[in-house]
This record gives structure tokens, sequence and C-alpha cells, in this order.
């Protein structure tokens, strides 16, 4: 799998990079990461996705080889962004079929661009979107309002993360099997060392996406979600995590119940299940986009 990057000045001031395959005339697949990740992190699995599919890759901001950008812009606008370079590159792909796929935030984010750009995709694969119900959007929203953020567990993880090591060997050593990590393939944490890391200033390695800003993501949620999810109708298949968080379940049961255009279904493994076992979730994924109709 070859790929090539682009880079796109956005309107916020900002710049978004990521990464392509070249036009090959295969139906081509908009990728988007989970916060604190980036688009190569998921290699192995898009390794398997490229044998049907060209790809594209956005690392969002403060991600990846993205620009910091200053302040988090929020769900929404960081959506807009997204979507923003993929309508000024995707021409280059002439005009084939056009799919969605993302995991986590990046799953959510790809949520909201289906529902602004109904004609965009024929079709879509959100990998454990976090779907935060109303109460949780409330509970946020109050935090956010009050000061409260640091009572979020998933904020407080984040901001005591590690983000420096001698090299990156010391790095996959420290990271192998533990936190969030835990039961990812060898060639997934492979990935993440390589892609999501950089040289430090001061020598060693460092996380490009610094924990504060996993931080501010963590403490924010995406304006008129569920508004947003009653908007879409592209074809659209929910891959969850059989022992990921329990409000995600929740929150994909009733967007089922809500839409005859979305489905679900349970995949074994945690949260980060494509990084567990990336050869069966591509297969999952292909074959549900490779569809016809």
């Amino acid at each position: 799998m070859i790929l090539h990057p682009w880079s796109h000045a956005t309107s916020a001031g900002f710049t978004l990079r990521g990464w392509h395959t070249v036009p090959s005339g295969r139906p081509l697949l908009h990728f988007l990461h989970g916060n604190g990740f980036c688009g190569r992190t998921y290699e192995p699995l898009l390794r398997a996705l490229a044998a049907d599919f060209d790809l594209w890759l956005c690392d969002v901001q403060g991600h990846g080889d993205s620009d910091h950008g200053g302040r988090f812009l929020g769900w929404n606008r960081t959506a807009e962004l997204v979507l923003e370079a993929f309508l000024a590159g995707f021409g280059r792909f002439g005009q084939v079929p056009r799919h969605a796929c993302g995991h986590s935030f990046g799953g959510v984010l790809s949520c909201l661009i289906l529902a602004s750009e109904p004609a965009l995709f024929q079709r879509a694969v959100l990998l454990d979107p976090v779907l935060f119900g109303r109460a949780m959007i409330g509970m946020l929203g109050f935090a956010e309002f009050f000061g409260l953020q640091r009572f979020n567990t998933l904020a407080r993880q984040s901001a005591t993360r590690r983000r420096h090591w001698p090299d990156r060997a010391s790095a996959y050593a420290c990271l192998h099997g533990r936190g969030v990590f835990r039961g990812w393939s060898d060639a997934a944490l492979r990935a993440y060392v390589q892609h999501a890391l950089k040289e430090a200033a001061g020598g060693g390695v460092e996380l490009k996406c610094p924990p504060a800003r996993e931080v501010e993501i963590f403490n924010s949620c995406p304006r008129r979600l569920w508004s947003a999810l009653a908007g879409v109708r592209t074809p659209t298949l929910l891959l969850n995590g059989q022992y990921s968080f329990p409000f995600i379940a929740r929150s994909t049961a009733r967007w089922c119940a809500m839409s005859r255009h979305v489905s679900a279904r349970t995949l074994p493994g945690g949260h980060c299940f494509m990084q567990e076992r990336p050869e069966e979730s591509a297969e999952r994924v292909a074959a549900f986009l490779l569809q016809e109709g």
C-alpha cells in the first residue's frame, strides 16, 4: 500500500494534512481516526481495505501531521473542515463510488458529514462511534459551563498520559498490552508508534497529538447530534466492540430503532477491536460497502 501526502489550507486558518492512495478507479473510502490517534495508526486495517478501495485519510486538528490550530474548534466545526478538505481533493479520483468510515471520535464526525452532505457517500461503516446519549450530552454541557471538566474520567486519563520516550522501541515496550492498547495486534501497535509519535526537539520521541488536545475533545461533545443522526439517509452499518463502553451499545440501539437506514453488528474485542483484529474487521467493512443497491 503506497500512500501519498496531501495538505489543505482550511478556512479556519490552519492546515489539515493526510494521505491518499494513487487513484485506480476503485471505490474511494474516506477514513477518519479516533481521538489521540491519526489515520496511519490503522495501517493494518487500511492495508486490507486497500485491496478493494482507494483511500483518503485525514488527520484532524491537532492530530497526526495536521496543524495544532490553537484551541479545539469543536466537533461540528471539525467535521466541516474535514469535509472542506475532502471536497477540495476528491476530484482527482474521478467518478467512482464514495464511502465513509470512521472510528470512535472519527465515527461521530462521519455522522455529522453524512447528515450535512447526504449525496456525498453511497454507504458508510462506523467503527464503535462514541454516540453520546442525550443525558451524557447534557452532563458534558453542564460540566463545561461550570468548569467541572476535570471530573470527566476519559479526560483525566488523557491528562496524565505519558507523552515522551527515549526512542520508539521504548515506547513500543511501554505501551504493549497496556491501557487502550491492550489486545492490539503487533502490527497495529507498530503503526501507532511509527505514525502517532514524532521526533522531540530535546531528543527522543513524543506524541504528535498532545494530551491536552485529547482532553479538550473528551471534555466536549457535538452540537445537535441526535438531530443530525435523525437526518442521515445514507445506508450505514455500525460495528461495535463486544467489550466497549456500554453507552455506545445503548445509543446504537436507539439510533437503529429511529432509522431504517442504520443497522448494527457486534464484533469480538473492545473499543479498538479493529486494531485487535484488523483483517476480520476489514472483511466486515468491505462486505457492507461493496453491496449493490
